[in-house]
This record gives structure tokens, C-alpha cells and sequence, in this order.
């Protein structure tokens, strides 16, 4: 049971009241929607069809359990922004907790990395339903679009952005509605997916879920990685990195706060319920694609050299397999138009602080639609910005001092890296910045509470992200089987590039100036003048 407070008898447009801000977004989404939204974000079916092949090459099948490490983490931190987001149901969402939390440079930072994050996250997500277009294209209409063209890759990403900015513009309820149906779409292409594979025919018992393959080796291993015979601290630290590159975007429910019908409630839920069915689907979906795989010798090899989840989909029904390309462009698309949902309402959050240059113009409101219009048209121009990156691909590896750049990498896929690493590094510094508000004497008193379990679950949720952050940015050299992730010190690079504009930014802007005036809490007027003085 939770304690009663004044924050749980106030009202959804109360409580945002009591925090200095006026509604301004249309209250129209529910408990499904909002879930949906998450959810969608989450997207298993894009981060396993992106990313099946890396995981098991790099750990054999053995690496569909290390789904559940991931899910495991994230669900303490969901747990711990569900407590905050209870608290403070208020678009923007990392951003804000923090701001209230430890103080406004502090909140600023937090929003910076996590904006950045969305904003490549878009990019990434847009280009890569590029591949599988031309594929339906072809099938369709005969077309032989090259899908590492510039310009197919340019044509068809403008043209999914587009769509996206205009339907997150005509309102909250479309954007809720198109999450919704993606939602069905995830449990066809996850669930359906492996119900098909199964009626099909396995190729492998159930044993061999718990074979590496011999991944370890590199003589066996099917990128010829080198983890000198060791799968639990060698080839499980580098597999696990393809579930980890799914499970986060849970935190979305959040941003979408100011949308939400009893936010304080259904936000959290909608955090947990994303990360367990998310969890849950993609464990279901790895482990049939995982016993779909061909027998005889090498099976793991045979598929990451047929390219992946393609290669053992393959032996389906070609009417099938185009159905299944079609869910797929709608998995990415529904993901895409989430995460920019989201991280324009993040954009809306800091200009009405007045955080951003051009905040008085990125704030504003469609008068009829109540979304944040010119926010979403900003980030769909930045996104496009990140797109062009595409462009440049050296054909020989560039050396940057002592870093290298692999040749044939495009520039964007370096940033894609920074959409996982900025994510945790923004969550931890959230979670962190609750423990700097518990060490304070802060006091949840949201309508979801984690009781006298508060210290231990953000402690523990700190030290998961923490050792993640390290598994994900450690330079280790392109020789290393992390340069497959990390791109020798490139992931890092892009962390510290982006840092440091943002403390040119804060330098040259002092948004924490307006976002000190923007500390108001009527329900913690202690709280709120101590965090004034920050």
C-alpha cells in the first residue's frame, strides 16, 4: 500500500498545474495507446530482424537467453522511472525528472543526450527500412531499386519521414492509433511469425538452444571473432549486445505524459508491461529462428552467410514473405513515428522552458491538432541532417590519430551506435539524479511507489546501466569482436563529440537561467525552493 498524498488527489490537469504549466496538449490517449506508443519504440520485430545475425554469430544460439539480462536491467529502471513519472507525469519526461530532481544544468544535459539519441534514433530507424522496400518493390512491380544507392536510400527515408512528421502533426490520437496498430502487427510479425516457422518445420530440438556452436573459437565462430575458447566472459559480453540494442524506448510513455488519461498511473504501467511483452516476443521470435536454421554442419554460419532472418524465412511461401515485408516496413515505420513523437515532445518540454534557441517559436501549438507542431517539423530537419550522413563512406579505413574509421562505414551507422550509448548514458544520469533526490530527503508521492524497495531498486538499476554503458563503449580495437558494435574508439568519439556541442551550446545559450524559473512544485514547496537554489 501507498501513503495518501496531496499529489494523488489532485487531477491529471491539476497535478500539471501544481508543477507551473498550463494544458496546452490534448488529454485524448489511454491506457492501450499510451502502452502502444512505448511499446512500438521498443519494437521487437525491428531490433531482431536488424540484428539476429550479429547475436548469433557473436554467441551461437545460446545467445537467445541472454535476452532476458536486458529485460531484467531495464525493468529496474523502468521501475524507477515509473516512480518519477507518477510523480512528475509532465512531457519530456527524462529531461524533467532530472530537472526536478538535481537541478536545471543537471536536467538540461540529461535532455541533451537523450534528444540526440531520439533524434538518430529516427535517422537510423528510417534508413533502415530502406533494404526491405526495394525488396517488396521488386516483388510488386519488377523494380531493381539498388538499396545502397544515396539517392534510393535519400527518396525513400523523405518520403517515410514525411508521412510520420504529418501524421504525428494531425494529432496525438492518430499517433496513438498508428502505435496501436503496430502493435498488432509486432504480434503477427514476432508470435505469428514463429507459430509459421514452427508449423513449417523446426530443423533443431530444443537442446540446441543451449549449444554456443563452438562461437567461442575462432576457427568455428561465423565472423571469425576471436574470444580466445571463453562464451561466458569473451562471446556472451559481445551477443548480448544485440538484445541490448532492443530493449529501451519503454521510457516514451513518459514523454507522452501530458497526453495520457491518469497519467500518474497508467505511465508506469505502460513502462513495465512494454519491457516484459517486448521481452517476451522477442525471446519467442529468436528462439524459432534460432531451431528454423538449417541443419546439417554449421548451421550458424550457413545463416549469417545467407544474411540473416531473410535466409531462414526464405523457405516460406513467397506470397507469405511478401506479407511478412510488408509488416516489416510497418514495424519500421510504426517504430519510427513513435520515436519521433516522443522526442518532439521532449523538444516541446525544453522550449517552454525556454532551454532551446528559438524556444518562444519551438513551443507553440497547432491551435486546431494541440500537437507541437514546428518542434516536429525541427526534428524531422535535424533527422534529415543525420540522413545525409549516409553520403560518406570511405573506401579505405581512415586514421584519426590513434582511432580508426573502418572503411565502407557509412557516417550515420557511427552514429547509430550513440541512439544505444546516449540512451544509457541519459538513463543513468536520470537514475542517478533519483538517488541524488533520495540522498536529499525527496519523497515519491505519485500513485505508483516503490515503498522502502526505492534505495535498493535504483541502486541496483544505477549499477546495471553503469556495467552496460562499458560492455557498449569500450574501445577495444577493430581487431577486437567489439569493433563490430563499437567501432574501435567511434562510439566513444560520438559520445564526447556530442557532449562537447552541448557544452557549447550551454555555454553560449545559459538555458538553465529560464529553466530555473520552471522549478515550481506546489505540492513540494520545500522541495521546490531547495532545487531554486541549485
Amino acid at each position: 500500500m501507498t501513503k495518501h498524498s496531496a499529489v494523488q488527489d489532485m487531477g491529471d490537469d491539476a497535478r500539471l498545474a501544481s508543477l507551473g504549466y498550463h494544458p496546452q496538449l490534448n488529454r485524448v490517449l489511454g491506457s492501450f495507446a499510451n502502452f502502444s506508443v512505448a511499446f512500438t519504440y521498443l519494437s521487437p520485430m525491428v531490433g531482431i530482424y536488424s540484428l539476429f545475425a550479429l547475436g548469433v554469430a557473436a554467441g551461437g544460439p545460446a545467445y537467445v537467453w541472454l535476452t532476458w539480462l536486458p529485460v531484467a536491467g531495464m525493468l529496474l529502471v523502468a521501475l524507477v522511472f515509473g516512480e518519477l513519472a507518477s510523480h512528475y507525469p509532465v512531457a519530456g519526461a527524462l529531461y524533467q525528472y532530472s530537472k526536478f530532481s538535481v537541478g536545471p544544468s543537471y536536467g538540461w544535459f540529461v535532455g541533451w543526450f537523450y534528444g540526440m539519441a531520439l533524434l538518430i534514433t529516427v535517422a537510423s530507424v528510417d534508413t533502415g527500412v530502406v533494404g526491405y522496400t526495394t525488396a517488396l518493390t521488386h516483388n510488386w512491380f519488377g523494380w531493381n531499386l539498388d538499396p545502397t544507392s544515396h539517392s534510393t536510400i535519400l527518396v525513400i527515408t523523405v518520403v517515410l519521414l514525411a508521412v510520420q512528421t504529418l501524421l504525428n502533426i494531425t494529432g496525438a490520437k492518430v499517433m496513438g492509433r498508428v502505435a496501436q496498430f503496430g502493435v498488432y502487427v509486432e504480434i503477427v510479425g514476432t508470435v505469428g511469425i514463429a507459430l509459421i516457422l514452427a508449423i513449417d518445420g523446426f530443423h533443431h530440438g530444443l537442446g540446441f538452444l543451449f549449444s554456443s556452436q563452438h562461437a567461442e573459437n575462432v576457427g568455428s565462430n561465423a565472423l571469425g571473432l576471436d574470444f580466445h575458447g571463453h562464451w561466458l566472459t569473451g562471446a556472451a559480453l559481445i551477443a548480448v549486445l544485440a538484445p541490448v540494442y532492443i530493449f529501451y524506448g519503454f521510457e516514451s510513455a513518459g514523454d507522452i505524459s501530458e497526453e495520457t488519461k491518469d497519467a500518474g498511473v497508467k505511465v508506469p504501467a505502460s513502462m513495465r508491461r512494454a519491457l516484459v511483452w517486448g521481452g517476451a516476443a522477442s525471446f519467442i521470435l529468436t528462439a524459432a529462428l534460432l531451431l528454423a536454421m538449417p541443419s546439417g554442419s554449421d548451421p550458424v554460419g550457413k545463416t549469417v552467410e545467407g544474411g540473416g532472418v531473410p535466409f531462414i524465412l526464405g523457405e516460406l511461401p513467397s506470397g507469405l514473405q511478401d506479407l511478412l515485408l510488408l509488416m516489416i516496413i510497418f514495424a519500421f515505420f510504426s517504430c519510427g513515428t513513435s520515436v519521433q513523437g516522443a522526442g518532439s515532445r521532449l523538444a516541446f518540454s525544453y522550449a517552454r522552458d525556454g532551454a532551446l534557441p528559438g524556444s518562444a517559436w519551438m513551443a507553440k501549438v497547432h491551435p486546431r491538432f494541440k500537437t507541437p507542431t514546428n518542434a516536429l517539423l525541427a526534428g524531422s530537419v535535424v533527422t534529415m541532417l543525420f540522413v545525409l550522413l549516409v553520403f560518406y563512406s570511405p573506401s579505405k579505413d581512415v586514421k584519426i590519430g590513434f582511432i580508426t574509421y573502418p572503411a565502407n562505414i557509412n557516417a550515420l551507422v557511427s552514429l547509430v551506435s550513440f541512439g544505444v550509448s546516449g540512451i544509457y548514458l541519459s538513463f543513468l544520469l536520470t537514475v542517478i539524479g533519483a538517488l541524488v533526490a533520495r540522498r536529499r530527503g525527496w519523497v515519491p508521492e505519485g500513485r505508483f511507489q516503490l515503498g522502502r524497495w526505492g534505495w535498493t531498486v535504483t541502486i541496483a538499476a544505477a549499477v546495471y546501466l553503469a556495467l552496460m554503458l562499458v560492455n557498449v563503449v569500450a574501445p577495444t580495437g577493430l581487431t577486437s569482436p567489439r569493433g563490430y558494435f563499437n567501432l574501435d574508439w567511434v562510439t566513444l568519439l560520438v559520445m564526447v563529440v556530442v557532449a562537447v556541442v552541448g557544452v557549447v551550446v550551454f555555454a553560449l545559450r545559459r538555458p538553465e537561467r529560464e529553466v530555473r524559473s520552471h522549478l515550481h512544485d506546489d505540492a513540494e514547496p520545500t522541495g521546490a525552493e531547495r532545487h531554486a537554489t541549485t
